[in-house]
């Protein structure tokens, strides 16, 4: 059995020439971005767009850092797109709030919206529980998740981001199906990064997200990017770093549960290992949150996606201020 790398450096800034600097460092021991990116490839970029509403927040992931990765598989031959399921709004309407229309427009990369028209089953456990299919067969899947405390789930890392691959508003109902068990759920989020399977986990940590997460916190600039093809053994090393036991993350233990997730000592760090680069005080959520959504919830939460959807961002492209 191949040993899992996980490669941790320090980074500090998200100017484009360090960063790219970066970048490249981190990589150097995965192989570099050749070694995942293959000419022709198609090659889904996933970042975290949760939300348009608070983009001094650090609640996406940073638009310079897509940026950066987006110019690294282009000079590898690969053709890359953004895909991502937003909470409310879409994917394009999210991405644009938080700065990434120059990327879009610049490396001319197109924006996928997850919808519920083509997706396949997780898995015979998970048979009800579907995946966007445009997400399955990419050739390369690239996650590019935020470090960030969350109140349903204590921090949402690499396998939560791969959440945002499930089409439209059916993650409220999954919420509904798994959420009543926080281990089931747990267990539903590591069996869809299975199925996703990303082929490299870069994490955004320059600056994260501490506090009422996903978007109610404030930022915490963290220094720290990571990067990995076993994306839970990236999510090991970083609940490692920010001091928070594997067993409190609904994520990260049931990936120990069910034996895909490396234990710390078996995880190669050819760079930073996790005690060089430990978080005291990070702060995680004042309260906790219920996973499961009630139906009135979701009937809520889908009401304001279609308005933010369909007439706010339609609106605000025409100028008016709402």
């Amino acid at each position: 059995m191949q040993t899992p790398l996980v490669s941790l450096i320090r980074a500090n800034s998200y100017e484009q020439e360090g960063l790219r600097d970066s970048l490249e460092t981190l990589l150097e021991p995965l192989g570099g971005m050749g070694a995942f990116v293959k000419p022709g490839s198609r090659v889904l970029l996933k970042p975290n767009l949760l939300t348009g509403a608070r983009p001094s927040k650090e609640c996406t992931t940073r638009a310079e850092l897509v940026y950066a990765v987006a110019q690294m598989v282009i000079e590898a031959g690969g053709k890359p797109f953004l895909g991502d399921s937003p909470a409310f709004g879409s994917a394009k309407g999210v991405a644009v709030a938080n700065g990434y229309l120059p990327i879009l427009e610049d490396l001319n990369i197109p924006i996928m919206d997850f919808h519920g028209q083509r997706y396949q089953t997780v898995n015979e456990e998970f048979n009800h529980l579907l995946l966007c299919k445009e997400a399955m067969e990419a050739d390369v899947v690239i996650n590019l998740p935020k470090v960030k405390s969350h109140a349903q789930l204590v921090l949402t890392l690499g396998v939560k981001n791969l959440f945002g691959c499930v089409p439209g508003k059916m993650k409220a109902w999954w919420h509904m199906e798994a959420g009543k068990d926080a281990n089931r759920f747990g267990e539903m989020l590591v069996e869809t990064a299975r199925a996703i399977h990303p082929n490299l986990t870069i994490l955004d940590g320059i600056i994260g997200h501490e506090g009422n997460g996903p978007s109610g916190g404030e930022p915490r600039p963290l220094g720290i990017l990571a990067a990995s093809p076993d994306v839970f053994a990236l999510d090991r090393a970083m609940v490692e770093i920010l001091n928070v036991p594997p067993s409190q993350v609904p994520t990260v233990a049931a990936s120990l549960r069910l034996g895909v997730c490396p234990e710390l000592e078996a995880i190669h760090f050819p760079h930073l290992h996790p005690d060089l680069l430990t978080i005291d005080d990070w702060r995680l959520p004042d309260k906790f949150m219920p996973i499961d959504f009630g139906m009135p919830r979701v009937i809520k939460s889908t009401f304001k996606h279609f308005y933010i959807r369909f007439i706010k961002e339609p609106m605000s492209a025409y100028g008016k201020n709402y």
